[in-house]
This record gives C-alpha cells, structure tokens and sequence, in this order.
C-alpha cells in the first residue's frame, strides 16, 4: 500500500544499462551507440517524469544507430530485442513509476512510457530499413553499371574480370548470350525475371550464370561449357511469359570482348528474325549466318531481288500475294496441301499462283535447280523490307 512517502528520484540511467553493442568505437561525426542509447534511456526517464513524448532529436540518433547496427550487419531483431532488453533492466529505475502514489498516476506513467518505447522501437526499425534500402539501391547501382560495362564493353577488361566476380560471374573461358524479347519490356525485379532468374539457379550453378536486363531485353550470360543453359532459359522464359516472345542465342565467344561480341550478335539475331518473318521462338545465331552475309552486302541482295522478282509487280494486286505464297511454300517443304492450309486457300489457289510466279519470274518454284534462286530472293526480299518500301537501286 502506498506510504505517502515519496521516493528520491534517481540519477541518470548508468552506462552499464546501455544496449550491449558491439564495436560501439566512435564514427567520425556520430555519437557512439553505446553513448546514443544511453542518452535515449534518460529520456526516457524524462517521460516517465512529465508524460513528454519523445523529442525529435533522440527519434533520430535511433534511427542512426539502427543505421550503424544495420551497416554491420547486425539483424533487425537483434538489435530490436537488445533495445527492449535494455529498457527492461532499467524500467524499475525510471523515476516516473518510483513517484507514482496513486493507481491511476501509474497508468499515465506507463502509458507515457509505453508509448515513448513503442516510438523507439519504431524509429530504430524505420532507421534499419531505410539504411538497409539504401544499401540494396547501392548494390543495384553496383550491378547496372557492372551490367552495362560488361556488355557495352566501355571499360578496362582486366577491371571488368575483377568486378565480376563480386557478381558471382567468372569470364574465363567462352560464354554465349541469349537474350529474349516480348511485347512488355523486361525490368530488372519483376516477375518474369525473378522466376526465370530463381528456376536457372535451382538447376544450375549461378556462379557461372548471369540474368539481368537491358534495353527491355532479358539476358542470359552463361558458360559455354555448359551447353544447356540456353536451351533451359529459352523454356524457362516461355513458361512465364504469357504472350509471343523471341529468343536468341549467340555463338560462344572466348573472354570479357567475346560477351560483348555474343551480346551483339544475339541482339542482332533477334532483328534478323523479325525482317525475315520466322516464326519458330527461338533462333541461333549460327543458323541464320548465310543471311547476315546477305544483309552485309545490301547492293548485291537489292540487284538478286530486282533481276529475280521484279517480274511480280505486274501481277494484279501487286507481288504482295505471290511472295507471301513463295514463303509459305518453302515454309511447308514445298507442299502443295500444306501450302494451302498455311494461307488458307484451296490447293488450286496455290497451284495457279506457283504457275504465275514462273511466267513472271522466268523461275520454276518446283523445280529444285531454280528453288535456291527463288528462296534466297525471298528471304532477301524481306531484308530489304519489300514490297512494302521501294528498292533501292545500286546504281
């Protein structure tokens, strides 16, 4: 019961209550934690004697020492649970609760002072959460710039292999690129790359893998000593993906310049395919060489597109239909019927429109002497964006 004596109100809180902090040694500008902590708990005996909230200015030395507990790598719930700790073994201390005669005067005082340790707790998590932020936007930079040094090539090799390996990516040896594109651009974080990110490391070691973005492209830079990985991220990359997309794989390439080579190359693949109307998801770069070779000599292709199909300009509609029955006709392995079912017309459709093509062109699509001249000019037809845009004369 209480005696009507009151009680003399107690000192400062004694360093040895403070929160147990290691390597507490002073940062340049900064209170040491174990000193910041120990001037937050003598606030608190401010509150436990006037019902004051917390000032500004304790809140965020908190939030600084949960930043420095943060940096060292000290888990949130730790220095959480260090904190009430603290509190605890001082709480009997406080010079509120000794003062307090009257059952309600000691409900305003541990109200007061539930709230000034609920305030506390908050500041220190929105400090450890903010540094800790601030930490993963760094490490994000870090990685973008790695990112695109590494496949821009725009830095000193020697550095670059350096760098990688903080990033868990060894250059040594020869690496492909495989790069993937659909209607919505890919971001670094989302879901897509995630998922396609979490499946390849379940199935490979990430220590010779790299998934990232650029450019609205999601990348793949792996070891091209392990064959499947293309394959797997191709797969992978369909499954999530709930729209068309395209990937392309390179041709491995030795070293950190051999990456930017593949990364170009399978970028360019991408762009082929598209000129050229494939269908088929993914596409090697070593499979469409011959048409790369084409695309290089632009006045040469332009000259077997005009010598060969000019003539179906003087079809009736334009030679529009007629090329689109060629490609549908190489497409199908020269079959009449699959040709047919490919455009959605009758096999005597196909059948007059193939008679033309050789009355206009001087070229028989069914003879297999004269079908290499025809295809080549077709897909160099589609190279050179025609008969949508005029061509270009060599001369």
């Amino acid at each position: 019961m209480p005696t009507g004596k009151r009680p003399q109100a107690p000192g400062p809180v004694a360093p040895s209550a403070t929160v147990p902090v290691r390597g507490a040694a002073t940062v340049k500008g900064k209170e040491p934690p174990a000193a910041a902590m120990e001037r937050h708990l003598n606030q608190l005996v401010g509150a436990s004697l006037d019902r004051r909230r917390l000032p500004h200015e304790d809140l965020e030395q908190l939030r600084q020492l949960a930043a420095t507990a943060a940096g060292r790598g000290t888990a949130l719930r730790m220095l959480v649970a260090e904190y009430l700790t603290s509190v605890h073994q001082v709480w009997t201390d406080l010079s509120g609760t000794g003062r307090a005669l009257e059952l309600e005067e000691l409900r305003e005082v541990g109200s007061a002072l539930l709230r000034a340790i609920g305030e506390g707790t908050v500041a220190l998590t929105e400090g450890y959460e903010t540094a800790h932020r601030a930490a993963i936007r760094g490490e994000e930079a870090m990685r973008r710039e790695f990112v695109d040094d590494l496949l821009d090539g725009r830095t000193d090799l020697g550095r670059l292999a350096e760098r990688a390996e903080r990033f868990g990516l060894r250059l040594v040896g020869p690496h492909s690129v495989a790069v993937a594109r659909a209607g919505k651009p890919f971001g670094a974080g989302d879901d897509t790359t995630r998922y396609v990110e979490g499946a390849l490391a379940a199935r490979f070691t990430m220590q010779d893998v790299l998934i990232t973005t650029k450019d609205s492209l999601l990348v793949c830079v792996s070891p091209g000593a392990v064959p499947d990985v293309p394959d797997f991220f191709a797969t992978a990359v369909r499954s999530t993906v709930d729209e068309p997309c395209r990937i392309a794989v390179s041709r491995p390439r030795p070293g950190p310049s051999g990456i930017v080579r593949s990364y170009q190359e399978a970028r360019s693949t991408l762009d082929l395919a598209a000129q050229l109307g494939l269908t088929a998801p993914r596409v090697d770069a070593s499979d469409l060489l011959v048409f790369q070779v084409l695309g290089r000599d632009r006045a040469a292709i332009t000259d077997l597109v005009a010598t060969v199909l000019g003539g179906l300009e003087e079809a009736r509609g334009g030679p529009r239909a007629l090329l689109e029955t060629l490609d549908a006709y190489f497409a199908s392995g020269c079959l009449n019927t699959t040709t047919a079912r490919r455009l959605g017309v009758s096999v005597r459709t196909v059948t007059y429109r193939l008679t033309r093509i050789r009355q206009l062109t001087g070229h028989d699509p069914t003879d297999p002497g004269q079908r290499y001249i025809l295809q080549t000019a077709a897909l160099g037809a589609h190279l050179l964006d025609w008969p949508s845009g005029p061509l270009q004369p060599s001369e």
